[in-house]
């Protein structure tokens, strides 16, 4: 499949503002992003998409593809759209501009999922929830798979819910996933979603994915061992610069 890889960003963000140009490490953190993505061997471009003049400026800088999109899109995925339409490709995966740590194979298996799924219109990355603190946290959203491996169902709550004793983390295959909020999709699917009108799910749990799966979409879930850590506070860049800083100085 032609794939394109394609990286929203946006300036304004309530826990962390301007955060595609944080550069402690010497770097934007949207370049990280970017180098990351273009290790993957699945796609043919890795553009940025944004509808912010400095953040195209510094991707222009480092020599990133960047595209500039309107700034009226109400998520991530209707800036993905607006670029897939100007794209010759079957394929568009949906990587968050906050994701330096992301692992590309992960990436590539998004990119196969969908070659060795045609009847699928999404697919998307999990993993294996290890905590109690995680399963209850409405800031991880869990998913449940069926016996095919395509999405029953995305919560904040923790799902399935456990009526008696505790959930089993140790369980192989594991029962309890956390869903990893990167996608592929294909180039019709992503355009079809945009045109389509929030799912009330969508609107009460604030899930986008929600949107397919309630117009009777399917959504491909593969399972890869752990999650990385994406940066959405101070204190989550200020680890990744921390460890950053150690692997490069050697120590």
């Amino acid at each position: 499949m032609r794939t394109a890889i394609v990286i929203p960003a946006r300036y304004a963000s309530t826990r962390l503002p301007g955060k595609p140009l944080l550069r402690k490490t010497g770097k934007y953190l949207i370049q990280h992003v970017y180098e990351r993505a273009l290790e993957a061997k699945c796609a043919s471009q890795v553009i940025v998409a944004t509808d912010d003049r400095r953040i195209a400026e510094a991707v222009g800088r480092f020599g990133g593809q960047v595209m500039m999109t309107r700034a009226d899109h109400q998520s991530g995925t209707d800036r993905v759209a607006e670029v897939a339409k100007a794209l010759d490709v079957d394929a568009i995966i949906n990587l968050q501009g906050d994701e330096p740590l992301f692992d590309p194979a992960g990436l590539d298996l998004l990119a196969k999922l969908l070659q060795d799924y045609p009847d699928d219109d999404v697919a998307t990355l999990a993993a294996p929830i290890r905590s109690m603190e995680m399963y209850a946290s409405p800031n991880c959203v869990k998913v449940v798979c069926d016996d095919r491996g395509r999405a029953l169902y995305f919560s904040r709550s923790p799902i399935p819910m456990v009526r008696d004793g505790l959930p089993d983390f140790a369980a192989d295959p594991p029962l309890f996933l956390l869903h990893m909020g990167v996608y592929a999709y294909r180039k019709a699917s992503v355009l079809k979603l945009a045109r389509t009108q929030p799912h009330p799910l969508e609107l009460v749990e604030k899930l986008e994915q929600l949107r397919v799966l309630g117009f009777c979409g399917s959504i491909r879930v593969g399972v890869v061992k752990e999650a990385h850590a994406g940066v959405d506070t101070p204190a989550d860049y200020e680890k990744f610069v921390e460890d950053y800083r150690a692997k490069t100085s050697g120590r």
